[in-house]
């Protein structure tokens, strides 16, 4: 018999709903000393990421697993009556919420007769069918590469036909899975060259911003949040918003005026990125570091939380924790944060109440919902606020002929008076101490 091909057909489930089981094992030690998420909490957001690539979920359960089987992570017992239930419901694909190794899947795959995809590998599907540009499609698949690596079977074929047939290239004596093996490293070498071009083209972009006044402000928060409701609801645009985790993943940046302290209106960048996720695959740390690196080059990071989720302190310490290792928190990489309460409109009366008061009292927490706009114009004036620099008033004198600066100061400073002496514009100003010397280098 064929062995499962070990890339799912996410499009297949997608427009077919694939029938699926879907398992919660909870290991010994699993989770740490995170014990603020239930199990039960823990296989909702497992059926809702098996939802994301439209498996159809016919049967969800918690399984307790007393000690781990190197072979097959769970007992004879258990899968022995997994292996029912599976066949009962006609689960072509069965979902662990767990890490397992290639040994396990195989082992697993013969005992439930199904395809096993395990976290990991469901999260790599759910990114590999959202993507939509170029540089995210490199990055899922720079990601899926690096997942298979350890996992090879003779299911490479697409590989030979991308790349002009190398099963020809193997010297004497050389195993498939070593040219298998082979042909990955190649391909994992050149999309990283490739990816690495995208960083240095990002880098030029951020310091053409950099030299602009325009601050740059970076929505972050757990996957499903409402980040691209709310980017939408600031911007005007129609970033795709759904309830449906993942449903952002390529990087979106737009233009947006907020009103300034002076009465004109302030012009900032808004970008909206990728939705974080607990135990999210190190591949994908690792592959979609360029869009990560948005945040930390950000001038202000917003943290959307979704306020009425019964796991919305926990999912707070998931994006901490990502933040963490971006080094964004603290020391000479700290980013300025400010943290909007999102998805008000769902919160019971005493619930919204205490949020109001906590919003009131904590000047770097604002209670919105992006959805009905509540909260929207205090939100305004608080990125205003965080975004503020310190500034001086300078005098300038310059020459009627020197257009250029004296249209810059305009645009990027707030006059304060303007005179004519001796034939020389002179101005008074007041400058960020960014725009000074911006200023002074044109």
């Amino acid at each position: 018999m064929q062995p499962a091909a070990r890339h799912f057909d996410a499009e297949r489930g997608m427009r077919f709903g694939v029938p699926a089981t879907v398992l919660h094992p909870i290991l010994p030690g699993a989770w740490g000393d995170n014990i603020s998420r239930t199990a039960e909490a823990r296989l909702e957001e497992i059926v809702g990421l098996a939802a994301a690539i439209r498996l159809d979920v016919r049967h969800a359960e918690i399984v307790k697993v007393r000690g781990v089987h190197p072979g097959t992570l769970l007992g004879k017992g258990v899968l022995e009556r997994l292996a029912a239930d599976v066949q009962a419901h006609g689960s072509e694909v069965v979902v662990i919420d767990a890490s397992i190794t290639p040994v396990q899947q195989k082992n697993l795959e013969t005992a439930l007769q199904a395809k096993i995809i395990d976290r990991t590998g469901l999260i790599l599907e759910i990114f590999g069918e959202r993507a939509a540009t170029a540089e995210g499609r490199l990055q899922v698949e720079l990601a899926h590469l690096e997942y298979q690596a350890g996992r090879l079977v003779r299911s490479w074929t697409h590989l030979e036909r991308q790349r002009g047939g190398y099963g020809f290239l193997g010297g004497p004596g050389e195993t498939q899975i070593e040219t298998d093996r082979r042909l990955l490293r190649d391909r994992i070498a050149r999309l990283k060259k490739e990816l690495e071009a995208v960083r240095r083209t990002r880098s030029l972009h951020r310091a053409r911003r950099q030299r602009a006044p325009n601050p740059v402000i970076a929505l972050v928060g757990y996957t499903n949040a409402g980040k691209s409701t709310l980017f939408n609801r600031l911007t005007g645009a129609e970033v795709m918003a759904k309830d449906l985790l993942f449903a952002t993943l390529d990087p979106t940046m737009r233009a947006i005026h907020l009103p300034g302290k002076t009465g004109r209106r302030e012009k900032v960048i808004l970008s909206d990125t990728v939705g974080f996720v607990s135990d999210l695959p190190t591949e994908l740390v690792a592959a979609f570091r360029a869009t990560l690196e948005e945040v930390t080059e950000a001038d202000l990071i917003v943290h959307v939380r979704d306020l009425a989720h019964p796991d919305s302190d926990a999912q707070e310490q998931d994006v901490m924790a990502v933040l963490e290792s971006l080094g964004v928190l603290e020391g000479e990489g700290r980013v300025p944060m400010l943290t909007v309460l999102n998805k008000a409109d769902l919160l019971d009366p005493e619930t919204h109440d205490a949020a109001r008061q906590r919003s009131l009292r904590e000047p770097d927490t604002v209670l919105v919902s992006a959805l009905t706009g509540e909260g929207i114009d205090r939100l305004k004036q608080r990125l205003v606020e965080c975004l503020a620099e310190p500034t001086t008033v300078e005098t300038f004198r310059l020459h009627p002929s020197d257009g250029r600066r004296i249209a810059w100061l305009a645009a990027n400073g707030e006059v304060i008076t303007r005179a004519e002496e001796g034939g020389m514009i002179v101005l008074t100003v007041r400058l960020t101490d960014k725009a000074r010397s911006q200023f002074r280098a044109l």
